[in-house]
C-alpha cells in the first residue's frame, strides 16, 4: 500500500475530526491493554491525555512503552501506527499550564462550545498531558492508505502476504 508522505500524515492528522486514536499499554500482569483516547497533533507529536485514576495511566507510569494506531472509516483508509515510549509532558495536577491544549483537542472531538462545557464540568478531575514525537529516538511509525484514482491499484499489499510464484 502507498505511504503517506509528510504532507498526508500531516494533513491526516490535523484535519479529520472525531478519529480516536487507540493506545496500547502493558498492563500490570505483562497483558496488552488497548483504550481509545482523543488526541492532538501538535508540531510534530502526538498529545494525549490520561486522567489520574485511569488504569492505562498506572500502566505507563510503570512501564512507558506504548503502541498507538490512528485510522479512518471511509477511503483512501489512511491509516498510522506508532511504537515507542511516552513522554510525561505535564503531571497530573498541573492541568493549568496546558488547559489551551486540551481545549483544543477537545474542540476536535465536540466543537468548540461543547468543550468548554466538557472543560468546566471535568475541571476538577487531574490529567496528564503525554506525547510522543513521531521523529523521536527509537520511535517507528508506520503509514499507508489505499491507493487514489490515477494509482497503480495492483500490488498494493506487502510482498509477505502474496503467495510466492
Amino acid at each position: 500500500m502507498p505511504r503517506l508522505d509528510d504532507d498526508e500524515l500531516q494533513d491526516f492528522l490535523t484535519s479529520v475530526p472525531g478519529v480516536p486514536a487507540r493506545i496500547g499499554t502493558v498492563d500490570d500482569d505483562g497483558a496488552p491493554s488497548v483504550v481509545p483516547v482523543w488526541f492532538l497533533y501538535d508540531e510534530g507529536r502526538v498529545l494525549i491525555t490520561a486522567r489520574a485514576r485511569s488504569a492505562w495511566w498506572g500502566h505507563l507510569r510503570r512501564d512507558p512503552r506504548i503502541a498507538i494506531s490512528i485510522d479512518e472509516d471511509g477511503l483512501p483508509y489512511r491509516k498510522v501506527t506508532v511504537r515507542g515510549r511516552i513522554e510525561v509532558l505535564n503531571e497530573p495536577g498541573e492541568d493549568d499550564l496546558w488547559r489551551e491544549t486540551y481545549r483544543a483537542m477537545a474542540a476536535r472531538y465536540v466543537g468548540a462550545e461543547a468543550a468548554d462545557r466538557y472543560l468546566e464540568v471535568t475541571i476538577e478531575e487531574p490529567r496528564s498531558l503525554l506525547g510522543i514525537a513521531l521523529d523521536g529516538a527509537d520511535v517507528e511509525v508506520s503509514t499507508w492508505r489505499m491507493p487514489v484514482r490515477g494509482e497503480d491499484p495492483t500490488g498494493i499489499w506487502a510482498r509477505r502476504y502474496y503467495v510466492a510464484d
